[in-house]
This record gives C-alpha cells, sequence and structure tokens, in this order.
C-alpha cells in the first residue's frame, strides 16, 4: 500500500474496504496477526474526513531497524473527500505528537510504537522531492522519510533548528515574511495566527488571510507582471505561458524567518519562484500552466510541501526542535531553488510572536464536558422550580431581564 506521510496528524490508517477511488486495500481477515480493538473512530482534516475502527498489526522496517513491532492501524470502512480521484495512495501515516491521535491521546503513534519497542532514537526527518516538476496529484516524485535520525547524503551545509512551541503539531515561532527581500512589516503575532505549524499532509504553504492579502500584493508589486487575474491568486484560475518560457524569473523570492534556538536569533528559510508556481499537467497543446501554490487559511500558517520540498526537515521530538537544511534534490534546470541563511538578530520583533493562550483539543473537550455539565444542572434546576406550586414561584415583573448565553466551542482541525 502507498501511504501519504503526514506529520499534521496523528493516525496510522489504511483503506480497509473496497472504493471506487482506492486500487487496494487491507483486507484485515486475511491477516493472520491483525486484531481489532472494536474501538471506532472518526478523524476529520482540512480536507476530508474518514470513519473506521482501531486494530493493531505486526509490522517489519525493510530497511535499517530489523524487527517486528506491534503497531495500531484503523482500517477505514466510510470516507468523505478523502480518497480523491487519481490519487495513488491507499491510507496515512500520521507523524505527529499524540495529543492529536483519534479517539484520544492514549492511543499510541506509529512513531512512538517504534521508538519504544525498538529503541531508535525519538527522531524522524522527511526530504521531500519534487521542486519545478509537474503536479500529477500522484504523489510519486520521490524523497525519503528516515527514522530514528538523520541522513548526512539528504542535505547540504548546516541545519538550522527552530524550538517547537506546543507539542500537538510540530507548532514553530515564525518572526517575519519578506517578499523580493522586503520585509510585510506586519506584527510578528499575525503570523501565528492561531498557530504556525510544519505540515507535510498540506500541498500549499498556507498563510492567514492578513498575511495572505499583504503576501498576494507584494508578489503582485514586485512580479513583472503588469496585469494578473485574480483568480490565479485565490486558486480558481490557472496562469499559461508559451512552453518555451519559464515564468520564474517574473517572479520573486519568498523568505519566512524563523526563531533560532538562540531566542535573540533567527534564522530564514527562502524559496524561489520555482517552488511557488507551479507547473500543472496536462493542459493545452502548446502552452505550459502554472498554478499558485500559496493559500489562504482561516486557522494556522501551514509551512506544506510548497516549502518542505525545498528542504530536509528533521522532526526532533527528542530535543523538542524542528530542523532545517538545504535539500539536494531542491534544484531546477541545476540551480538551487531555497536557501537558507543566519543567523539574524531578533531585536526588530516582540519577544513572543505566539498568543500566549493556546487551546489543545483535549483542552477543547473538557471544555466542552464542563459546559455540557452546567447546562445539565441549569436544566434540572428549572425543572425543579417548574414542578414547584406556584405560591412558591417567583413572580416576574416588567424590569426582569432574563439572558441566556451560550458559547460555541469550535475544533480545530488541520
Amino acid at each position: 500500500l502507498n501511504i501519504l506521510v503526514d506529520t499534521g496528524s496523528s493516525n496510522f490508517a489504511v483503506a480497509g474496504v473496497p472504493d471506487p477511488d482506492v486500487t487496494s486495500y487491507f483486507n484485515t481477515e486475511l491477516s493472520s496477526t491483525y486484531k481489532s480493538q472494536g474501538i471506532d473512530v472518526t478523524v476529520k482534516y482540512s480536507q476530508g474526513s474518514w470513519t473506521g475502527v482501531l486494530g493493531t498489526d505486526v509490522i517489519t522496517i525493510p530497511k535499517g531497524i530489523y524487527g517486528s513491532y506491534t503497531i495500531n492501524i484503523a482500517t477505514i470502512l466510510e470516507s468523505e473527500n478523502f480518497f480523491l480521484p487519481g490519487v495513488k495512495w491507499h491510507g496515512i501515516l500520521g507523524l505527529a505528537y499524540d495529543a492529536l491521535a483519534k479517539p484520544s491521546s492514549s492511543v499510541e503513534t506509529f512513531f512512538d510504537s517504534l521508538v519504544r519497542q525498538a529503541k531508535i532514537p525519538n527522531i524522524f526527518s522527511l526530504q521531500m522531492c519534487g521542486a519545478g516538476l509537474p503536479v500529477s496529484g500522484s504523489g510519486t516524485n520521490g524523497g525519503s522519510l528516515v527514522l530514528g535520525g538523520i541522513e548526512p547524503s539528504l542535505y547540504k551545509g548546516d541545519i538550522w533548528y527552530t524550538p517547537v512551541k506546543e507539542e500537538w503539531y510540530y507548532q514553530v515561532e515564525i518572526l517575519k515574511l519578506e517578499v523580493g527581500g522586503q520585509n510585510l512589516e506586519l506584527d510578528c503575532r499575525e503570523y501565528n495566527a492561531d498557530k504556525a505549524i510544519v505540515d507535510s499532509g498540506t500541498t500549499l504553504l498556507r498563510l492567514p488571510q492578513k498575511v495572505f492579502s499583504a503576501v498576494v500584493q507584494a508578489i503582485a508589486r514586485t512580479s513583472l507582471i503588469q496585469e494578473f487575474s485574480s483568480g490565479f491568486w485565490t486558486g480558481s484560475q490557472l496562469a499559461c505561458w508559451d512552453k518555451t518560457e519559464r515564468p520564474w524569473a517574473l517572479f520573486p523570492k519568498l523568505s519566512i524567518y524563523l526563531r533560532d534556538e538562540n531566542s535573540s536569533r533567527s534564522f530564514r528559510i527562502s524559496i524561489l519562484p520555482q517552488l511557488y508556481i507551479q507547473p500543472i499537467l496536462g493542459i493545452g497543446e502548446n502552452l505550459q500552466c502554472y498554478r499558485f501554490g500559496i493559500s489562504s487559511s482561516t486557522n494556522a500558517l501551514v509551512i506544506g510541501a510548497t516549502v518542505m520540498e525545498g528542504f530536509y526537515v528533521i522532526f526532533d521530538k527528542a530535543q523538542r526542535r524542528v530542523g532545517f537544511a538545504v535539500s539536494p534534490c531542491a534544484e531546477v534546470d541545476g540551480s538551487p531553488v531555497s536557501e537558507i541563511e543566519g543567523p539574524f538578530t531578533t531585536a526588530d520583533v516582540a519577544s513572543n510572536c505566539v498568543s500566549s493562550v493556546s487551546f489543545h483539543e483535549p483542552v477543547l473537550w473538557i471544555a466542552s464536558y464542563a459546559l455540557m455539565s452546567l447546562c445539565g444542572i441549569i436544566l434540572l434546576v428549572l425543572i425543579i422550580l417548574l414542578l414547584i406550586p406556584p405560591r412558591c414561584q417567583h413572580r416576574y415583573t416588567d424590569n426582569d431581564v432574563v439572558n441566556d448565553e451560550s458559547s460555541l466551542v469550535r475544533h480545530r482541525w488541520k
């Protein structure tokens, strides 16, 4: 089975029944080692969702980590907008923290199981390749997932580390953005509203609406194109050029500043237009069409594949940090399309760009249960008052005001 590697969720799940958009599935009845736990589980993503059943099975790693290990696995029985037409994957490997595991954080993640049983270091790294290649939707542009360490041949230069601010998603702190070397001059808290995460399961670079608007304006102002359709920026239209032309020279470099482990320093990761102006397969005979690899987001800044394809990314859970190094496969026509530079001073930004109020999903569940309990108590009191004889009831006057307030608890899915 082909599995989508996702650092923005925490469940390991594969298709467990036939599906029109899936070429293969895991038939648990034919497995001698699979054991169902009989626990229903539902996972929702920013796009799509699935429902299945939790179980355990035995896996072996074909290279480097020898032995057999028992891991949690969910078999997907129903899904909506999860398996899409033309995709060549059959499941998902969630590599985020157990705080995001469903139905609760007590479900040990795939990687945590490996660390505990195989006694490998609590660190994995990911090289995603595909810079400048047409987007086919197949996810077959290659790359490497290294479980338990760092592979020197997968990066060039130094590794720069930024602390993980909260251990649920790989939440980091972004200090500023530059387009064509020009600072957007936004309050740094705008970049982290309401979180900034590193997520291989998100295709694009997603920016909070205010940041997205500022980036689009800066790119449009800096680019060498005077008239440009607004539909291109919003993702509803493609931009096409003659196949002999390379439009990347028309667009500026984009830089993201991350706080260094030394909080008084920062470093910047930069992507050239070859990573965010993305060619699309099979449209037009004499034309090559491109999409905009950046989109707006309502609940997070997401460093997705658009950026990650430029770097070798290290998820060092042991030391609670995420590292970036330039990837050798991030080249187009022999020229690098990503850069890392530093250190820079952080004197020009706030000492903390992340809101101190951070609601994890478990906290939201606790809050929702507390609210339900409160509502239950109020309802019980009202029922008792209704059953008390009328003479004991309070007689309301026109001056009495009854306020009914309610709170909505919003789950923050990726």
